[in-house]
């Protein structure tokens, strides 16, 4: 067989029709990506994100999660994760080589929630676009939209408890002053986190160990986000010191997985400062310097 011919400048016919094949194979090839919004969000903030992504890498599928919006962001995370679940899974289905899923804020809580709850996903990477993994502790605009008259020092008194856990905020309202009343009284992050030993732990962090990376993103000037370090896994002790992920217990018992990513070389930290929390989905420095390249 003669090797094809390349005349000047111009490909043969059957070289452009090889070259053509491979071009699209290589738009075929981006995976899907999954978006969950944040406490107070909808798909209406994610217009300028998803655009970068199609311009970026032409013919990705992205599909922002449409539940959940607005106020009705404030309900509890085990039933926002169950139902998030039932929306997402038919997106994993279709997709046999994989998905990516991108959460911001609160949503990077209710993803980790539901990979770790769920057998058998194919997500590859698990973008958490400045979210609160270690929990918060900070007197914000967020806290007082939810809580009016309230205190970061006084908010426990609520949260702790049975009534206290149907609002969102609560599921991981991580107050350094009363560790007992958190683990006791928090239903969700204690549980995902590995701090409060339950009978799905195991399972939990084999499910969570199924993605292929796990990229953090978080900056200094965030603004909503106590402390700003909660985004990488950092988090104040008893004398509002943080500490970081890696001197963390659960991070040193590897109670849900992430000292194992850590030490497969998959886990990406990205800080950028000078970005406020509402600006880091349509800011394209940090989708060209921290998320696209997670995307192929």
């Amino acid at each position: 067989m003669k090797t094809p011919q390349v005349i000047g400048d111009t490909p043969t016919p059957l070289l452009l029709l090889l070259l053509l094949g491979l071009t699209g194979l290589c738009i075929d090839a981006y995976k899907p990506v999954v978006i969950v919004h944040g406490l107070f969000d909808g798909p209406k903030q994610f217009i300028n994100l998803s655009t970068y992504i199609t311009t970026e890498h032409p013919g990705t599928e992205v599909k922002v999660i449409d539940m959940y919006d607005s106020i009705f962001s404030v309900q509890r995370l085990w039933k926002q994760v169950r139902e998030f679940r039932k929306a997402i899974n038919p997106i994993m289905e279709k997709a046999p080589g994989g998905i990516h899923l991108l959460c911001f804020s609160q949503g990077g809580l209710i993803c980790r929630a539901l990979l770790s709850t769920t057998p058998n996903h194919n997500v590859h990477s698990f973008i958490s676009l400045s979210s609160p993994q270690a929990g918060q502790y900070g007197d914000t605009d967020n806290l007082n939209r939810v809580f009016p008259g309230y205190l970061k020092k006084t908010i426990f008194f609520f949260c702790y408890n049975i009534v206290g856990q149907i609002a969102s905020i609560c599921d991981y309202w991580n107050d350094p002053h009363h560790r007992s009343s958190y683990l006791q009284g928090n239903t969700f992050l204690p549980l995902l986190n590995g701090e409060k030993p339950h009978d799905e732990m195991k399972s939990w962090r084999e499910n969570f160990l199924r993605i292929k990376k796990l990229v953090l993103i978080g900056g200094p000037d965030d603004g909503v986000i106590t402390p700003w370090e909660s985004s990488h896994f950092g988090f104040y002790d008893s004398n509002e010191t943080v500490v970081q992920m890696r001197n963390q217990e659960f991070y040193k018992n590897d109670t849900f997985g992430l000292k194992m990513l850590s030490d497969r070389g998959d886990v990406s930290v990205c800080v950028h400062s000078g970005v406020k929390h509402v600006q880091w989905h349509s800011n394209f420095t940090v989708f060209r310097s921290c998320i696209e390249n997670w995307l192929t």
